[in-house]
């Protein structure tokens, strides 16, 4: 797994009028060193600490200078000079992972799946680290999220999703899953996943999303972690050629559900947790929670 893919070409209404000015993705959250970072940031670290060689941004063409500017263009030196020493340490490394970053332009917003579709080019026939551009993650351990991830893939080489446990108040925001357990012991749990539904009503998950172990309210959820085999691609011109459309969007979560037809489909439950800054509450909590975990 030598490339990430981040979608983060959404208008992030939720957090306008905000949003107006800066995208979602730029939003400040202060680290554990005290260091003020944009989630980006985060996200992009996150995906090349796990050795990832390549990440591919997919983005708005309204955007693009900005996250060309964050990742490619040098400080003033008048600016540079007025920085503390570690702040002149952390423009050097945004320069370094920029060597990393590539753009893709989503041109339209056609929804979730449309623009995973946009980096087929860019990813080639190989499989990809697909990682959310508005969630951060905080592993509970050494190894980083996306890196419990790519270990997993690499033992059993099938497509795979991070996974964490949610209560039934939370399903109707996150895609859900069910399966039955492959693995389930102290060190790993791993589903052998037979269903992908994208924000369920509690009444279907009571129905068809039960997974054996589980207390009654609660259901396993998307931690926002992927890694998929370039077939997904296929899965999702077949979508869109047939104008397959959830609520008006080409949606990934029916191209996920196919792909596991085709191919199988494992769910890790991650060793940590993923702070979601797309709501203004979730952002609010990421910022009083992140920095403490």
């Amino acid at each position: 797994v030598r490339k990430a893919v981040i979608p983060a070409a959404g208008f992030g209404g939720h957090l306008f009028p905000a949003t107006k000015l800066i995208q979602k993705e730029f939003f400040p959250i202060i680290d554990r060193d005290g260091i003020a970072k944009p989630a980006i940031f985060l996200i992009v670290e996150e995906a090349l600490r796990a050795g990832i060689e390549e990440v591919i941004l997919i983005v708005q063409e309204s955007a693009r200078k900005d996250f060309e500017a964050f990742f490619h263009q040098k400080l003033t030196t008048e600016n540079f000079n007025k920085l503390a020493p570690k702040y002149q340490e952390y423009a050097s490394e945004i320069l370094d992972m920029g060597k990393r970053v590539k753009f893709v332009v989503q041109k339209n917003q056609l929804g979730f799946g449309h623009a995973i579709l946009c980096a087929k080019e860019a990813v080639g026939d190989q499989p990809f680290l697909m990682m959310l551009g508005d969630h951060i993650y905080r592993s509970n351990n050494e190894t980083s999220c996306a890196q419990q991830l790519i270990d997993m893939y690499q033992l059993h080489g099938k497509n795979i999703v991070g996974l964490r446990y949610s209560d039934e108040e939370a399903i109707a925001h996150f895609g859900t899953v069910s399966g039955t357990w492959l693995e389930r012991d102290e060190k790993s749990q791993i589903l052998n996943i037979t269903e992908f539904a994208e924000k369920p009503t509690l009444d279907y998950a009571q129905r068809n999303l039960r997974v054996n172990g589980l207390d009654d309210d609660h259901y396993l959820t998307v931690f926002g972690q992927y890694i998929l085999s370039p077939q997904i691609f296929t899965l999702l011109e077949e979508q869109i050629n047939n104008n397959i459309r959830q609520k008006g969007e080409y949606q990934l979560t029916p191209a996920l559900d196919k792909l596991r037809q085709y191919d199988g489909f494992l769910g890790l439950m991650i060793d940590g947790k993923r702070f979601d800054i797309g709501l203004p509450e979730n952002y609010l909590e990421t910022l009083q929670e992140f920095r403490k975990q």
